[in-house]
């Protein structure tokens, strides 16, 4: 044992990463349809492996967390501002709901058990994982008047044995809330339920999960054989394209090999032409251009998909319409719009789609084709696997700063946090990525690797240092206080949950177990659910409540000491 203590001591990030795969190994364990899930089986690994003495600068956490945030902020972004409408105050109401609940169970758990102000607030700041009440509780203790100053250290220490006590199960109860016991009550499979809203969202184009797609495409290219009864015999490409309208030929095969289908080439009996256009239209022509064949399996045609921000001052207001007729002028071969992105969402295409500055319009056609028509529509978009570290940078430090902020309420010093101005701020950038999308570029890869594992180190850490004090006072306080703890932390969970679904009538489950959360200011809570949901649709309930939960919960520490020592 020795030997492993000393080995954490020299180099502790040893035991953090051992932490991260046990942890992740035990949250796989699968009973019935209970899953641990990574994020609880991390926290209960960290609080094991933390019986070592295993010391974390502090400062590690914060930054990961700040990441993790970060990250989770960015990719809700443009979701979250569409959201925002008449139903967020439904939402703002189930946070106030959830942390007043708390308070009354501190409160009457303080009354029948007897429990002193410091205990009263350390349950309150474990129970209800708010670390804001001990520095706010503590600071109150300081002020009371008539208490000699040997009952406030002592009430100030008490503080911290309660908060010890009840932090793991604080921390625990809520991933279990809302990715197992409330979705296996009301008989929710979380993944399906994020995957419905993704798409309401989206304007009903489904999310697609990682391995899947669309097998259906808008672009298809077919091959038919020339008879000496088609129309288009002796013909030039190009007089044939001008005459084939909203499809194009884009390859010839002759006497089984593929030639060079310029402008000029003449089209004789016996040709394989293969023809590329949008499904619909292809269908239609299909009677006209003979009978279709199988080309070799060699044969190979080369497209690409480019996507060009709209910001040309003669393309933008028109439709598409004109846009493909300006594009495919004397043109040899094709260029088609397949997809055209406004503010982070797909538009239906049609040809009377009108088109808006800072559209993202994807364009399908050779490579060749589509560099003679890139300049007339504008900028190319740039890498989606290149991060812009300068907006990251920007976007961290603005975050950071937002967190020193601190304000008064009615006395209480309430200070925003690193947290959620690295929430605010990866709201912001996220979005202002949606309406500039070549500003802020973090790819989907890399915001969903700081997600992950900034909450991994953030969970495993966070197990670490609250394991060796939690089971020491345990032991020296007897199982009481746990049991208070429980009670804190799953009485107002469930009540709020009932309220927000039955009374303040929030149905839709993602939303619902977002906003219990976040009306806790459960963080590992809510990364659990977004592990479980698979994509950002929870990041708009949680972060509404979650703002409201920081304040009114970091105001409960002086009005617990102020109620309790009165009494």
């Amino acid at each position: 044992m020795n030997m492993i203590e000393n080995l954490f001591a020299i180099s502790p990030y040893i035991a953090l990463f051992i932490t991260l795969a046990l942890g992740y190994a035990v949250g796989k364990i699968t009973i019935g349809r209970f899953v641990l899930g990574g994020v609880a089986g991390t926290l209960l690994m960290g609080v094991l492996i933390g019986q070592f003495g295993v010391q974390i600068d502090p400062g590690v956490k914060t930054i990961f967390f700040a990441l993790f945030i970060y990250a989770v902020g960015y990719q809700g972004g443009p979701q979250f501002f569409s959201a925002l409408n008449f139903k967020t105050i439904n939402i703002l109401l189930s946070a106030v709901v959830m942390t007043v609940t708390g308070l009354l169970c501190v409160l009457l758990a303080a009354k029948f058990f007897d429990l002193d102000s410091g205990t009263a607030a350390g349950l309150a700041a474990g129970g209800l994982t708010q670390s804001a009440i001990i520095g706010t509780a503590g600071d109150a203790i300081s002020k009371l008047g008539g208490v000699t100053e040997e009952a406030k250290s002592l009430m100030q220490t008490n503080v911290a044995v309660g908060y010890a006590v009840t932090y793991i199960f604080g921390s625990l109860g809520p991933i279990l809330m809302v990715s197992w016991l409330i979705p296996s009550i009301m008989k929710w499979d979380i993944r399906e339920e994020a995957l419905k809203l993704a798409a309401k969202l989206s304007d009903g184009k489904p999310e697609l999960a990682p391995g899947q797609f669309n097998a259906i495409t808008d672009l298809v290219s077919r091959a038919y054989q020339l008879d000496s009864h088609n129309k288009l015999i002796g013909k030039s490409i190009q007089q044939a394209n001008q005459e084939l309208i909203d499809i194009a030929i884009e390859m010839v095969n002759r006497d089984g090999k593929t030639i060079e289908a310029d402008k000029s080439l003449a089209l004789q009996v016996g040709d394989v032409i293969v023809i590329t256009g949008r499904r619909d239209t292809i269908a239609a022509h299909t009677a006209a251009q003979g009978h279709e064949v199988t080309l070799p399996p060699q044969t190979t045609l080369i497209e690409e998909n480019r996507q060009l921000i709209a910001n040309n001052a003669t393309l933008v207001g028109k439709t598409l319409a004109q846009i493909k007729a300006e594009t495919n002028r004397d043109t040899a071969r094709g260029v088609y719009i397949t997809d055209v992105v406004r503010a982070g969402h797909s538009q239906i295409i049609s040809a009377d789609l009108v088109i808006q500055r800072d559209d993202v319009i994807q364009l399908t056609g050779s490579a060749i084709d589509i560099n003679r028509v890139e300049k007339n529509i504008g900028k190319r978009l740039n890498s989606a696997f290149a991060t812009d570290f300068v907006f990251f940078g920007i976007g961290m430090v603005a975050g950071l700063l937002i967190g020193l902020i601190n304000f008064k309420i009615a006395g209480i010093p309430v200070t925003i946090g690193s947290g959620a101005g690295c929430l605010v701020s990866g709201l912001f950038m996220g979005w202002l990525r949606s309406r500039k999308p070549n500003t802020a570029t973090l790819p989907l890869g890399a915001s969903n690797f700081l997600r992950d594992f900034g909450l991994a180190v953030f969970v495993g850490i966070v197990g670490l240092q609250a394991g060796p004090q939690a089971i020491d006072t345990i032991k020296e306080h007897g199982l009481t206080l746990l049991f208070l703890g429980i009670g804190v932390t799953i009485i107002p969970q469930i009540i709020s949950f009932f309220f927000s679904y039955y009374v303040l009538r929030i149905r839709n489950p993602i939303e619902a177990l977002g906003c219990v959360s976040g009306g806790r200011s459960a963080n590992p809570a809510f990364a659990a659910l977004l592990e479980k949901a698979g994509n950002a649709t929870p990041v708009f309930s949680f972060t509404v409540t979650y703002a409201i939960a920081n304040v009114l919960l970091t105001l409960w520490g002086p009005i617990i000491v102020g109620i309790i020592s009165a009494s």
